[in-house]
Protein backbone atom coordinates (compact mmCIF):
# COMPACT_ATOMS: atom_id res chain seq x y z
CA UNK A 1 0.00 0.00 0.00
CA UNK A 2 1.20 3.48 -0.87
CA UNK A 3 -0.90 6.51 0.03
CA UNK A 4 -3.76 4.13 0.80
CA UNK A 5 -3.65 2.35 -2.56
CA UNK A 6 -2.33 -1.08 -3.50
CA UNK A 7 0.80 -1.04 -5.65
CA UNK A 8 2.29 -3.35 -8.22
CA UNK A 9 5.35 -3.42 -10.42
CA UNK A 10 5.22 -4.49 -14.07
CA UNK A 11 8.30 -5.05 -16.21
CA UNK A 12 7.60 -4.30 -19.86
CA UNK A 13 9.21 -3.80 -23.27
CA UNK A 14 12.99 -3.76 -23.43
CA UNK A 15 13.24 -4.08 -19.66
CA UNK A 16 11.31 -7.38 -19.82
CA UNK A 17 13.67 -8.69 -22.52
CA UNK A 18 16.71 -7.66 -20.47
CA UNK A 19 15.27 -9.14 -17.26
CA UNK A 20 14.33 -12.44 -18.95
CA UNK A 21 17.77 -12.74 -20.56
CA UNK A 22 19.45 -12.00 -17.23
CA UNK A 23 17.30 -14.65 -15.52
CA UNK A 24 18.32 -17.15 -18.20
CA UNK A 25 22.04 -16.38 -17.82
CA UNK A 26 21.83 -16.63 -14.01
CA UNK A 27 19.97 -19.95 -14.30
CA UNK A 28 22.73 -21.29 -16.55
CA UNK A 29 25.41 -20.07 -14.15
CA UNK A 30 23.73 -21.72 -11.17
CA UNK A 31 23.36 -24.96 -13.16
CA UNK A 32 27.14 -24.85 -13.74
CA UNK A 33 27.76 -24.36 -10.02
CA UNK A 34 28.63 -20.66 -10.26
CA UNK A 35 27.32 -19.10 -7.06
CA UNK A 36 28.57 -15.54 -7.45
CA UNK A 37 28.79 -13.37 -10.56
CA UNK A 38 28.07 -9.87 -11.81
CA UNK A 39 24.91 -11.26 -13.45
CA UNK A 40 23.65 -12.69 -10.16
CA UNK A 41 24.49 -9.48 -8.29
CA UNK A 42 22.59 -7.42 -10.88
CA UNK A 43 19.56 -9.74 -10.84
CA UNK A 44 19.44 -9.62 -7.03
CA UNK A 45 19.75 -5.83 -7.16
CA UNK A 46 16.81 -5.60 -9.59
CA UNK A 47 14.64 -7.88 -7.43
CA UNK A 48 15.53 -5.87 -4.31
CA UNK A 49 14.61 -2.57 -5.99
CA UNK A 50 11.33 -4.04 -7.26
CA UNK A 51 10.42 -4.94 -3.67
CA UNK A 52 11.25 -1.38 -2.60
CA UNK A 53 9.12 0.06 -5.44
CA UNK A 54 6.17 -2.07 -4.32
CA UNK A 55 6.37 -0.31 -0.95
CA UNK A 56 7.26 3.14 -2.29
CA UNK A 57 6.83 3.89 -6.03
CA UNK A 58 8.53 7.26 -5.51
CA UNK A 59 11.73 5.63 -4.21
CA UNK A 60 13.82 6.45 -7.30
CA UNK A 61 15.26 9.71 -8.54
CA UNK A 62 12.72 11.79 -10.45
CA UNK A 63 13.87 12.72 -13.96
CA UNK A 64 12.84 16.19 -15.10
CA UNK A 65 10.31 16.36 -17.94
CA UNK A 66 12.77 18.03 -20.31
CA UNK A 67 15.11 15.02 -19.92
CA UNK A 68 12.49 12.37 -20.83
CA UNK A 69 13.60 10.73 -24.10
CA UNK A 70 11.01 11.11 -26.88
CA UNK A 71 10.97 7.34 -27.44
CA UNK A 72 9.41 6.84 -23.98
CA UNK A 73 6.77 9.48 -24.69
CA UNK A 74 5.91 7.91 -28.05
CA UNK A 75 6.16 4.25 -27.05
CA UNK A 76 4.68 4.36 -23.53
CA UNK A 77 2.84 7.71 -23.34
CA UNK A 78 5.10 8.71 -20.42
CA UNK A 79 4.59 11.99 -18.57
CA UNK A 80 6.81 11.14 -15.57
CA UNK A 81 10.04 9.18 -15.36
CA UNK A 82 12.12 7.84 -12.51
CA UNK A 83 15.53 6.20 -12.23
CA UNK A 84 16.84 3.65 -9.74
CA UNK A 85 20.55 2.92 -9.46
CA UNK A 86 21.40 -0.78 -9.57
CA UNK A 87 24.64 -2.63 -8.84
CA UNK A 88 27.50 -2.27 -11.30
CA UNK A 89 26.38 1.24 -12.37
CA UNK A 90 23.29 -0.17 -14.11
CA UNK A 91 20.05 1.82 -14.16
CA UNK A 92 16.39 0.85 -14.03
CA UNK A 93 14.01 3.36 -15.65
CA UNK A 94 10.33 3.43 -14.73
CA UNK A 95 7.18 5.50 -14.85
CA UNK A 96 4.38 5.68 -12.31
CA UNK A 97 0.80 5.15 -13.40
CA UNK A 98 -2.12 5.41 -11.08
CA UNK A 99 -5.82 5.83 -10.70
CA UNK A 100 -8.24 5.83 -7.83
CA UNK A 101 -7.79 2.07 -7.42
CA UNK A 102 -4.07 1.31 -7.65
CA UNK A 103 -0.56 2.59 -8.36
CA UNK A 104 1.61 0.84 -10.94
CA UNK A 105 5.37 1.21 -11.34
CA UNK A 106 5.97 0.34 -14.99
CA UNK A 107 9.62 -0.59 -15.56
CA UNK A 108 10.59 0.48 -19.08
CA UNK A 109 14.33 -0.10 -19.28
CA UNK A 110 17.24 -1.80 -17.55
CA UNK A 111 20.53 -0.54 -18.95
CA UNK A 112 24.19 -0.07 -18.20
CA UNK A 113 25.55 3.37 -17.38
CA UNK A 114 27.00 3.99 -20.86
CA UNK A 115 23.65 3.30 -22.55
CA UNK A 116 21.87 5.41 -19.91
CA UNK A 117 24.12 8.41 -20.58
CA UNK A 118 23.64 8.04 -24.33
CA UNK A 119 19.83 7.67 -24.15
CA UNK A 120 19.43 10.65 -21.82
CA UNK A 121 21.83 12.87 -23.77
CA UNK A 122 24.55 13.15 -21.16
CA UNK A 123 27.19 12.03 -23.61
CA UNK A 124 27.33 12.31 -27.39
CA UNK A 125 28.87 9.09 -28.64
Amino acid sequence: MFKGKPTKVIITGEAKEEFDELNKVVGEEIAKGITSSDHQTLLNSIKQKIDILKANPEYGTHISKDRIPKEYIIKYDVNNLWKVDLSGAWRMIYTIRGNEVEIISLILDIMNHKDYEKKFGYRKS
